[in-house]
């Protein structure tokens, strides 16, 4: 059993000269360091959220005696609701306010960004303003992230990721209301 142990020492110690006198130093530093940016960069390569919540048949008819799932595209309390399509931060309908109405204690923003969302209702893309209501701490409730045609940040006017309290005199934002402001 010994001269098991020997050979496979033996063995390895060959295998690691081998690669030394093959790779430097620098060379192991160069590919660990590109595994460790690379592991950074990762996390913010694109990826597909399409089957995140389910398609448009994901609500099921209910069957006998069972109460039928209500439709998330007609709650403006959940993030599949049409009118989010472009939607990032915490829902207004979620922390005291409405669609289109910030909650007692905030402001409007006065930049926002639009998205051109879709109503599943009548088949029509409404122009919608995403505006960030300002003044109070973070509500908590209710975080949606959706990127639907969103650009790059240079692009402003469409891009999400974006503090859009920045004009108003407290940048402390709160919450998000969605407001339709013309047919597409």
């Amino acid at each position: 059993m010994r001269w098991l142990l020997d050979l496979i020492d033996r063995h390895s110690e060959r295998a690691v000269r081998r690669v030394a006198h093959q790779h430097g130093r620098r060379s192991l530093l160069t590919k660990l360091g590109v595994a460790l940016v690379g592991g950074t960069v990762l996390p913010m390569l694109p990826f597909d959220r399409s089957g995140q919540f389910g398609g448009p048949g994901a609500a099921h008819a209910a069957g006998p005696g069972k109460k039928a799932k209500a439709d998330p595209a007609d709650d403006p309390t959940k993030c599949e609701y049409w009118r989010y399509c472009a939607f990032d931060g915490y829902l207004c309908t979620c922390c005291g306010g409405s669609l289109a109405q910030c909650p007692p204690g905030t402001e409007a923003s006065k930049v926002s960004w639009v998205g051109t969302c879709l109503n599943p209702k009548d088949g029509r893309q409404y122009l919608v303003s995403y505006n960030d209501c300002c003044g109070k701490a973070s509500c908590g409730e209710c975080l949606c992230n959706n990127n639907e045609r969103e650009r790059p940040g240079y692009r402003l006017g469409v891009h999400n990721d974006i503090n859009w309290c920045m004009a108003n005199t407290s940048s402390m934002f709160h919450c998000t209301t969605s407001i339709i402001v013309g047919v597409a």
